[in-house]
Parts: C-alpha cells; sequence; structure tokens
C-alpha cells in the first residue's frame, strides 16, 4: 500500500508554530514514528505553502497512490481549485487537521474540500494522520473485497 501525505501551507513549522494549537513535536518526527508503525505501508510525505504545488503534487500522486492524506491548511477553508483536483482524482483524499476547527474561529468551520474528500479527520493532534492512514488502510481493503 503506497499513501501519500500532503501537508499544505505553515505546516512546516510544526513544532515551533502555535504550540498550544497544533503540539511541539515536528512533523519528521511524527513521520518516522509512522513509518515504523506502519512497516507494510509506503509512507511518502510533501509538503508546501504554494496551492498551486498542492495541486501538482495530488495529480502527480493521485493516479497512482492507494490515498492520500491532505491537511489543506487554510487553503481548506478557500480553495475551490484544490476541491476540482480532489474530485478528479482516482485515489481516495481523507481531508484531515490536527486541531478540531470546529472549536475555532468561525471562518475555520466551513472546509472548501470536504464534499470532495471520502471522509474528514480533525481535533486529535498529530494523530489525525495515523486516523487517517488506518481509514485508508480499511477502504482499500473493502474496495479489494469487493472486486
Amino acid at each position: 500500500m503506497r499513501i501519500q501525505i500532503i501537508n499544505g501551507p505553515n505546516l512546516n513549522l510544526l513544532g515551533t508554530r502555535e504550540p498550544g494549537i497544533y503540539g511541539s513535536r515536528s512533523f519528521a518526527d511524527y513521520l518516522s514514528a509512522l513509518s515504523t508503525r506502519y512497516p507494510d505501508v509506503q509512507i511518502d510525505y510533501y509538503q508546501s505553502n504554494i496551492e498551486g504545488e498542492l495541486i501538482d503534487k495530488m495529480q502527480q500522486v493521485g493516479f497512482s497512490s492507494d490515498g492520500i492524506v491532505l491537511n489543506a491548511g487554510a487553503y481548506t477553508h478557500t480553495s475551490i481549485a484544490l476541491q476540482d483536483c480532489i474530485r478528479s482524482l482516482r485515489c481516495p483524499v481523507i481531508e484531515v487537521h490536527i486541531s478540531n476547527v470546529h472549536r475555532r474561529e468561525e471562518f475555520r468551520h466551513k472546509s472548501m474540500i470536504s464534499c470532495a474528500c471520502l471522509g474528514v479527520i480533525c481535533g486529535f493532534g498529530l494523530d489525525s494522520y495515523r486516523l487517517a492512514i488506518e481509514a485508508l488502510a480499511e477502504h482499500c481493503r473493502r474496495a479489494e473485497a469487493q472486486q
């Protein structure tokens, strides 16, 4: 199984950015732990602060990966272009957020991409990514069983 994790703007600052909201652990440390936990899953990682680069990456991997775990950051709330891209892909996408966006500012309560995603996981810290990987793995098992 091959899963692509894609993080959007400002998520390169995890571990130092607002630790009260996002925690103090870097994503590199967490990614290493994820890879150890799921040795049978190839987990690839990409981060960009640029919307078009996120779209380019999804288009690059969205027809060969088994799934994408996407934390689009602030683009979640503004990007129809990301929504259109997700709808065009063959593989499922799970939207994740580290914080519970529904307990934060009102503008964070609306996602422009949720309607195109298989599901949404938020509010479990970095563990949101683990939950998304498990959901994708189960989704792929069910899809294979139906074939």
